[in-house]
Formats: structure tokens, sequence, C-alpha cells
């Protein structure tokens, strides 16, 4: 005699294990994480050497008019290099070739310190992709290069790399002694486009490969 299970009486059939299955079938798929966040472009160079050449020139020429004013003030004459500079300045006209020379020299000094306080420099340090927005984080050309050209010479036939990594582009000339020249440079395309991958660029250079063979010797 059975007893009805349930207040309707109806069962429940029990879940029936599959013989095929393994235990790697139920390991959840893992979620991809957060795209890392795009970097926020160049560092800035802090320009110390010329903002203290600058300064340094200032500092000097404040100096030099400060105590030409005190000593006109203590009834002592000015300083010679100010005369003959006022002579000059009225004497000359505004053609002549030295004011010309000297308005040319520094109006190109102006224009340099302009073009290196809007100009971030610092070329060589590559900006990397920031997953937070809190940390930013560079790698230097040379050190990619490095990256770059180990990750080649692991290429079967590959004898020697020269590895020239820019921010737009990363030149790579490598030299192979046996293989197929074009089953080699496949093999390197695949190779550095996953090192360039992988160096977390927030701007990934471009690769431009080149493969021959070594020179004959003698």
């Amino acid at each position: 005699m059975s007893e009805p299970l349930g207040s309707e009486g109806t069962t429940r059939r029990l879940p029936v294990l599959d013989k095929d299955r393994t235990a790697e079938d139920d390991v959840p798929e893992p979620v991809p994480g957060p795209e890392p966040a795009p970097g926020s472009g160049r560092f800035w160079s802090a320009r110390r050497v010329p903002a203290a050449v600058v300064a340094l020139l200032l500092a000097a020429l404040a100096g030099v008019l400060l105590y030409d004013i005190a000593a006109v003030r203590a009834d002592r004459p000015p300083l010679r290099v100010r005369r003959e500079l006022a002579r000059q300045l009225a004497e000359r006209p505004l053609d002549d070739v030295w004011v010309l020379v000297g308005a040319g020299v520094a109006t190109a000094l102006g224009l340099w310190l302009i073009l290196l306080a809007v100009t971030p420099g610092l070329r060589d340090v590559l900006p990397m992709s920031r997953p937070d927005p809190d940390v930013r984080a560079g790698l230097h050309r040379g050190a990619a290069g490095l990256v770059l050209r180990d990750r080649a010479m692991e290429v079967a036939g590959v004898q020697s790399v020269q590895v020239r990594a820019g921010r737009r582009r990363a030149d790579v000339r490598a030299v192979s002694h046996f293989r197929d020249l074009d089953d080699v440079r496949a093999d390197l395309d695949a190779v550095l486009g996953d090192a360039v991958r992988g160096l977390g660029l927030a701007r990934p250079p471009a690769l431009s490969v080149r493969v021959r063979r070594p020179g004959r010797k003698g």
C-alpha cells in the first residue's frame, strides 16, 4: 500500500544523474571583468631645466636692475651697461641689423617657451590604460621594445630582432636563418599582436614587421 505524497496525491520525480556529465560541466563560466578605462593622454613634463634657466635669468636681471636703482637713489652714477643700452636704443633706427637680430632672438626664445608650455613632453613614456580612474601608469618605450624583442625571439627561425617602439608604430626588423619567411612573419604577427595587447597601453601602436635572411659573410 503506497502513501500519497503532497496534498493532491501527486508524486514528484527525482532528478536523474547523467552518467556522461562530469564535474567540470557544473563549473559556471567565468564572467568577463569590466573593460579597462582608456588613458587620459600623455604625461606632462615638469620642464625643470628650462624653468630653472628662465628663473635664474630673471633673477639676475632683476638683481642688476634693483642695484642700479639703489645706486641712482644714493646719488651714484647709473651702471655703464644701462647707459650704453639707452644710448644705443635712442640712436639706432628700427631697421638696423643689430636691432632686427635682437628682436629675432627674443621672438625665438619666446616662441620656444610657449612651445614648451603647451606641449606635454615625455615622449618616451607611453600612457597605459586605467582600470582604476585614481591610478595612472606609463610604460617607457625602451621597456616596451624589450618585451616585444623577447617575444619575437621565441618564434622558431628568428635569429635576431631589432625593435623600435614608438607612440604610434612599433617597427620590428627580424633576421631568419631557417624556415620560410612568410611563415616566420605570420608567426611574428600573431605573437607580437598578442604581446602588444598584453602591454596594456591606452593606444596600442601599430605593428610593422619585416623579415629577411642574414647577409653573406665576407
